[in-house]
């Protein structure tokens, strides 16, 4: 009994509700802060945090095993991309960085599942809303200090000091765009908080004023359109939920419709928005890296030339596009054309599936659900995809965390596992915050 006891004591810690906020807190400060620890204490120090990570938790859901519905851990959509991503290991001409790329997928997906599983909705935007008030302040902070009271960039972080001729500033992640997209994703998570009057008052002005100087800052031309997006998302989102439930799947519909058709206008159009922006944004560095790739995708249209994720080493082809194009890139700078060229057109569809039904998902529960935290997910992933089409973050660290957790978090509420806990529960919803229709 005396040696049964401190393994007790253990398994009650890892189930108690301090240890899920304090390892949600740990994770998404180490995932979003993963430029700034790599750039001050390595690459192995991050792998290392990363993977102890996830050993914790592993150690979470064994404790937790009985609460946690095997069916439903995770998204098929996502096992389905990791799986192919996989299996590229086997035409990949780099099976060692494949399988690392791939581990990387695996590593910093799981946080994200552990996450989703041991935090509701509304404890993973206070979460996420207390780190990157930590994070953004912590940049306004250090680009100050090298602005204007040093006047001297610390290249080691990035950070190039230009804060006192209104940016572009890097913060601690390292690139302007990566700043913007924190930014709109912070900005957001702490409009959800006010709403949800998670924070006081004070605490939410201060947050939102933080995030959107930041944004600004950036100077980052992605972080304008992802700002727009979102915005464009929110305002039909609120349009759906003042509908009344009797109009409200024709409207639907027609926003549906409304999407596909301008996204129809978009392609049809594209020469003069890349000529546009071109002239604002330098684009045509991006559209010649993407017609170099579509150039290579011809050779293996289907199973693409195996998943590395960044590009990183001399992974053929990735080395050899830098070379013709006279760069260093370290993506594809469009998530969509690295995985279709990564994995073909079997993983671009996964891919895509992974993203079009977790929009679907959250949308259509946000639309239904009285509690403005329900906003949150279609919301951020609104910030996903279409960043996806100028950046590569989805794929990789804390963007892929929370692309996973966003696709975890709408299939616990409407997915095909729902339909069957409810017939095992009676009919009663599994869902912490209820139905609130």
């Amino acid at each position: 009994m005396t040696s049964s006891a401190p393994l007790g004591a253990a398994v009650r810690l890892l189930r108690s509700a301090d240890a899920a906020r304090a390892y949600t807190l740990t994770t998404l400060l180490a995932v979003l802060g993963a430029h700034a620890i790599e750039s001050t204490a390595g690459s192995v120090t991050l792998g290392t945090i990363i993977v102890s990570l996830d050993l914790l938790g592993v150690a979470i859901v064994v404790a937790r095993r009985r609460e946690l519905r095997p069916l439903g851990f995770a998204p098929t959509s996502f096992v389905a991309f990791l799986a192919w991503a996989l299996v590229s290991t086997i035409w990949s001409y780099d099976d060692d960085a494949t399988l690392g790329g791939w581990l990387s997928l695996v590593g910093y997906g799981f946080l994200a599942l552990v996450i989703a599983h041991i935090r509701d909705t509304l404890q993973t935007v206070r979460a996420l809303g207390d780190v990157l008030r930590w994070l953004l302040s912590l940049s306004l902070g250090l680009e100050i200090l090298a602005g204007v009271l040093l006047d001297m960039p610390f290249p080691f972080l990035g950070i190039a000091g230009q804060i006192a001729n209104g940016g572009p500033i890097q913060g601690v992640f390292g690139t302007r765009n990566l700043l913007g997209f924190v930014a709109v994703v912070a900005l957001v998570t702490f409009l959800v908080e006010r709403r949800t009057r998670s924070v006081p008052q004070a605490t939410a002005v201060f947050s939102i004023t933080l995030a959107a100087l930041l944004a600004i800052l950036s100077a980052s031309p992605t972080a304008v359109v992802l700002a727009g997006s979102v915005a464009v998302a929110l305002l039909a989102l609120a349009l759906v939920r003042s509908t009344p439930p009797q109009r409200r799947r024709s409207l639907q519909w027609t926003l549906a419709v409304a999407v596909v058709l301008g996204l129809a206008l978009a392609y049809a159009l594209r020469h003069p928005i890349l000529r546009w922006l071109d002239a604002t944004a330098g684009f045509s560095l991006r559209a010649d890296l993407w017609n170099e790739i579509l150039t290579w995708v011809q050779n293996r249209p289907i199973q693409g030339f195996g998943w590395h994720g960044e590009w990183e080493g001399d992974a053929y082809p990735l080395n050899v596009i830098n070379v013709l194009l006279g760069q260093s890139h370290a993506s594809a700078l469009n998530a969509f054309f690295d995985v279709l060229l990564q994995l073909g057109w079997v993983g671009l569809l996964l891919f895509t599936a992974l993203c079009g039904v977790a929009f679907v998902r959250s949308w259509l529960v946000a639309s239904e659900r009285k509690s403005t935290v329900y906003a949150w997910t279609p919301a951020v992933l609104t910030a996903l995809i279409v960043d996806s089409m100028f950046e590569s973050f989805t794929l990789h660290g804390a963007g892929w965390l929370l692309l996973v957790l966003c696709a975890v978090r709408a299939g616990q509420s409407r997915s095909w596992r729902e339909s069957l806990d409810l017939v095992a529960s009676g009919g009663e919803s599994q869902d912490p915050l209820g139905p609130a229709r």
